[in-house]
């Protein structure tokens, strides 16, 4: 049996720990105390506070692990300790400008957990990051979306 790694930046492990001392630390001993609580209420099986305490509790054990197996198997990459090459890696900054309406836009390329377009952060599995690992600052990628073929030059790779 293999274990899958995942891939992470410095500051998506960073946060991962945070989330993970915070469920830890606070959730659970505040869950803990809400179902003491409400088992001091009497009757359980009619006692929605006991259920809806239980059942947060579940979710937040369900983390807590998931956030340690993820962990456990992490691969944490700081690309500001790697050489600058101007050749698209994990965790690279990278503009890339459309090569045919000239707009550009600036990625970083982060794991799967880190991911959020909002912020700019995209997966390292999606069709774009895909497009551009390996690829060099002046090279053209050809990516396929849902609305057809868009063509984009590599302007900038950073290591920030």
């Amino acid at each position: 049996m293999s274990i899958t790694k995942y891939p992470m930046t410095v500051q998506g492990a960073r946060a991962l720990e945070e989330e993970l001392t915070h469920l830890s630390k606070v959730e659970r001993p505040r869950l803990s105390q809400a179902i003491g609580e409400a088992r001091e209420l009497g009757d359980l099986k009619e006692n929605a506070e006991y259920h809806a305490a239980r059942e947060e509790q579940g979710m937040v054990e369900a983390r807590i692990r998931d956030i340690e197996g993820r962990m456990q198997n992490a691969v944490v990459i700081d690309v500001t300790t790697i050489p600058h090459s101007g050749k698209v890696i994990f965790g690279t900054t990278v503009e890339i400008a459309n090569v045919e309406t000239d707009e550009s836009v600036t990625y970083q390329i982060v794991g799967e957990d880190e991911a959020d377009i909002k912020l700019g952060k995209i997966s390292v599995g999606s069709p774009i990051a895909r497009a551009l690992i390996a690829k060099e600052e002046g090279d053209v990628v050809v990516v396929k979306t849902p609305s057809g073929v868009i063509e984009y030059e590599i302007v900038e790779v950073r290591h920030i």
